[in-house]
């Protein structure tokens, strides 16, 4: 089953309540990014990233199928699921080498400016420490003009 693109929709936030609102699935990686608004996301994007507990038949919807939500730090924005900003960015950096870096730089950064320019409320997992570290140099600089 194929569901809507963004492109149909006003918002990230429309788009994903609209696919994922009520299901029990949790937004994750970019996904999670776009709906706390953090990446403004890809114009024409149909993918979305989320937790599940079972495979489902939406062809454009990224499944990390788990046996359990327990252990992932999620919020409640109504009838959607959406990972912690915190869960969001250990898992990307746990799974570097496969996300879209973009959307992590630019989430890392405009979190940077709306928390006072400070990762200091971000809780980074010791194994993911020395790469957090370097990819905030490229958060830090992502804003500024050349």
């Amino acid at each position: 089953m194929h569901s809507t693109i963004k492109s149909s929709y006003l918002t990230s936030r429309q788009w994903h309540r609209a696919i994922v609102g009520g299901s029990g699935m949790i937004l994750r990686h970019t996904s999670a990014l776009e709906f706390l608004e953090l990446f403004s996301g890809y114009l024409s994007e149909n993918r979305i990233d989320v937790y599940a507990k079972r495979q489902g038949n939406h062809e454009n919807i990224n499944y990390f199928v788990v046996e359990t939500y327990d252990g992932i730090e999620y919020e409640t924005f109504g009838n959607v699921l959406c990972a912690s900003i915190n869960q969001t960015i250990n898992d990307m950096l746990s799974d570097f080498e496969n996300i879209d870096e973009q959307s992590l730089v630019e989430g890392l950064s405009r979190y940077y400016y709306e928390h006072g320019k400070s990762f200091d409320r971000l809780v980074i997992a010791p194994e993911n420490v020395d790469l957090f570290d370097r990819i905030k140099k490229w958060a830090l600089a992502y804003y500024d003009e050349e």
